[in-house]
């Protein structure tokens, strides 16, 4: 039986090894990110195509199908936009967090921007989408 505090517990320290790893491969490194987006040093990059790759093995071996579908109406816009923030601030979501705790203080902004994008995109999509939440969470 699964407890909330092993679930928990089991989120800290994989969270904690991811965390670890990201800062020890330089992926919370901003000189690292925009070398990777200006395509200077395919390092990162290659990794990337790497985890696709291992991730669709893995789904082949799982057999987890993906039902096919309409693509959501905010997925294109999302993405550029997700993609931008990352190329500008030099991290995606996550990574202002291990960039803070590595003594990064510029990844406040970062992560001031992540809050006040998720709070517009909700208030955006309340009034003027609606488009479905799906499992977004928006």
């Amino acid at each position: 039986m699964r407890t909330r505090g092993a679930v928990l517990l089991a989120h800290i320290l994989t969270g904690l090894a991811l965390g670890y790893t990201v800062a020890n491969i330089g992926y919370g490194d901003y000189a690292e990110l925009n070398r990777m987006f200006t395509f200077q040093d395919p390092r990162m990059l290659l990794s990337f195509a790497g985890a696709v790759v291992i991730i669709v093995v893995a789904f082949a071996l799982l057999r987890v199908r993906r039902t096919p579908g309409r693509i959501h109406a905010g997925v294109i816009p999302g993405a550029v936009l997700f993609g931008t923030g990352w190329a500008i601030s030099g991290g995606c979501p996550a990574i202002p967090i291990t960039q803070l705790a590595g003594g990064y203080l510029p990844a406040l902004v970062t992560i001031a921007g992540v809050t006040v994008g998720i709070r517009l995109c909700r208030w955006a999509n309340a009034r003027y989408f609606r488009l479905d939440r799906g499992s977004c969470g928006l």
